[in-house]
């Protein structure tokens, strides 16, 4: 069972910039980054798979930055531009074995408990 453990959340106004952390227990293949806000169904914010391919949602491409670093079994994600609409709270998610980057939650088993992350106007 993949343990995985969100960090890096907090409050900013917009325009400013967040790095969430997620710490996981031993290595996978892939890695995402979701988001929930209140009343909102689940949505993929950004994933980095095999051979460190990427793929993100169009609502933040140019603003977040995800990256992995498998040493240290960490996946991380870099928000900068950040709006009031990205308030939500953030969660990590992996798996292995996803051939292509995906951000569909119904392809990951393993789960983080979420940061919350507030942009204020």
């Amino acid at each position: 069972q993949v343990q995985l453990v969100e960090s890096g959340g907090g409050s900013v106004q917009a325009g400013g910039s967040l790095r969430l952390s997620c710490a996981a227990s031993e290595y996978t293949d892939s890695m995402c980054w979701f988001r929930q806000a209140p009343g909102k169904e689940r949505e993929g914010v950004a994933t980095i798979g095999i051979f460190g391919r990427t793929k993100y949602a169009d609502f933040v491409k140019g603003r977040f930055t995800i990256s992995k670093d498998n040493a240290k079994n960490s996946l991380y994600l870099q928000m900068n531009g950040l709006k009031p609409e990205d308030t939500a709270m953030y969660y990590c998610a992996a798996d292995f074995r996803i051939t292509l980057p995906t951000l569909s939650d119904n392809d990951f088993r393993y789960w983080g408990q979420g940061t919350q992350v507030t942009v204020s106007s």
